[in-house]
């Protein structure tokens, strides 16, 4: 048996939550269809952040609703197209990022890359925690009436109570496996829609029908010009590519668990720009209904069901904002936290120590978040290291597709000790130095105001510098 072999190993069909997090899926593993690949989309963009920004788009871009319509879809095609690179060669070898990325970087070199995404979604794992925490929170005193009494660290012993619960079923879902995570995606998205839709219908009623009115004022923009709506439509594209940027460089984290390449085109399809003109839809009519009801255009959904004095709708709601974050939390958190932390150590940390390592640096960061972390300015450290991502993800595609003709060697990618990405002691230095070349760049563009123009595209940019350098670097190197 080959050591590839070896690895496809599959634990009673489905993935064992006590082996290596990074050994490449077996077909008994490849069970998801394109519903569970919409779903991750469908996650990802369903948290209260992504509705609040999605609804302020059609405000704060001073563009037309058509302009941002347009300019949604068109962030969801590119970002479809992008996914589908990142994610084929982990459909096609069920390898997940680390991984993939030991073919560019090198066995030792990956690590790197992986390390610095792990990093990124620790930290907002745990202020994911603590933000879907508020949400039970808020159905405890909606149940209870109760105010929570004292404060320690900027929390009562409600909200203490509902983070260490939340915290604690992060635990629950993970423990089981990737299928309890699958599970809970395809339920926590429908599910979400279903609780939108019945806003927006609660929000009809109470506009005795001028919903639609509304909406279509919003729409309307008598005082925009061409040159202010293209203006607008750049800048809503690139905003929302940035906003995808961090799941679009270790979609094979994901894309390794897919039925086929049909599944995952056709998830992609249907989960981005069908899913940004649906999510988008409706968080436009719950902006056109709350302006109609309370003569504002409220842009935070929990401020809306404030409003309306409802406890039933109050108690729904606050189930809806839990599970939006938890799956989101999934999505682009825990699952790259995971790979990232086994990859530095892949034949001692197991998925599930992977896992508790990851929940316990969650409790810290989500417990001191409200009190302390939130004041620290500890944000931009964290973009920071976000920003290097970018030319990684230039790097790997450049060298799967320009230079490996989209073939690798599987024994070698987990070969940690020799093959043909062990490279120099595991560094290859071609991709060492593309990657310390533009993230000069990306860096800048965190730091430096006068970058501020790009208006979202410092991502783009800075993956086409790391391939482009890659690529004239690594050119003349024997290839695969």
């Amino acid at each position: 048996m080959t050591a590839s072999e070896d690895l496809h190993v599959v634990h009673g069909g489905t993935l064992d939550p006590e082996g290596n997090a990074l050994n490449p899926v077996g077909s008994g593993e490849k069970t998801w269809g394109w519903f569970a690949i919409f779903n991750i989309w469908a996650n990802d963009v369903q948290s209260l952040f992504g509705y609040s920004l999605v609804a302020s788009l059609f405000i704060s871009y001073g563009v037309g609703g058509w302009t941002a319509f347009a300019a949604l879809i068109a962030a969801g095609l590119f970002v479809m197209w992008m996914v589908n690179l990142s994610g084929a060669p982990g459909e096609k070898y069920g390898i997940p990022y680390p991984v993939l990325a030991r073919a560019s970087l090198g066995t030792q070199g990956a690590k790197l890359p992986a390390i610095l995404r792990a990093t990124v979604a620790v930290f907002w794992y745990g202020v994911q925690v603590y933000f879907a925490s508020t949400a039970l929170a808020l159905l405890i005193r909606s149940l209870t009436g109760a105010s929570g009494g004292a404060e320690i660290l900027g929390l009562t012993g409600i909200d203490w109570l509902s983070f260490v619960i939340v915290w604690g079923f992060h635990i629950v879902i993970f423990w089981r496996g990737m299928s309890w995570v699958e599970t809970f995606l395809n339920i926590a998205g429908p599910f979400v829609y279903v609780v939108m839709i019945g806003l927006v219908i609660v929000l009809w009623q109470r506009s005795e029908g001028q919903l639609l009115t509304a909406t279509a004022t919003i729409f309307a923009n008598p005082e925009g010009t061409f040159w202010s709506e293209f203006k607008g439509f750049i800048a809503i594209v690139g905003t929302m590519v940035a906003y995808f940027a961090a799941v679009m460089i270790n979609f094979s984290d994901f894309s390794r668990y897919a039925r086929d390449k049909q599944a995952m085109v056709m998830g992609n399809l249907a989960g981005l720009p069908f899913n940004m003109i649906l999510f988008s839809a409706l968080a436009l009519l719950t902006t056109g209904g709350a302006a109609v009801v309370f003569g504002e255009e409220i842009i935070n959904p929990t401020e809306i069901v404030e409003r309306t004095d409802s406890v039933l709708l109050g108690i729904v709601a606050a189930i809806t904002f839990f599970a939006a974050t938890v799956g989101i939390n999934l999505v682009a958190n825990f699952i790259p936290a995971v790979n990232g932390i086994a990859n530095l150590a892949p034949e001692k940390i197991s998925f599930r120590k992977a896992g508790l390592i990851t929940s316990l640096f969650a409790l810290v960061i989500g417990g001191f978040w409200n009190s302390f972390i939130s004041q620290f300015g500890i944000s931009g450290f964290v973009n920071t290291l976000g920003a290097t991502l970018a030319p990684i993800f230039g790097i790997m595609i450049v060298d799967y597709y320009l230079h490996r003709r989209e073939q690798l060697s599987e024994d070698d990618l987990y070969n940690m000790e020799a093959g043909i990405y062990h490279y120099d002691n595991g560094w290859n230095s071609a991709a060492v130095k593309a990657f310390g070349l533009a993230a000069v760049f990306s860096v800048a563009t965190v730091w430096v105001p006068w970058f501020g123009f790009l208006s979202g595209y410092n991502w783009v940019i800075g993956a086409s510098l790391g391939g482009a350098i890659y690529h004239m670097f690594a050119k003349s190197q024997v290839r695969l």
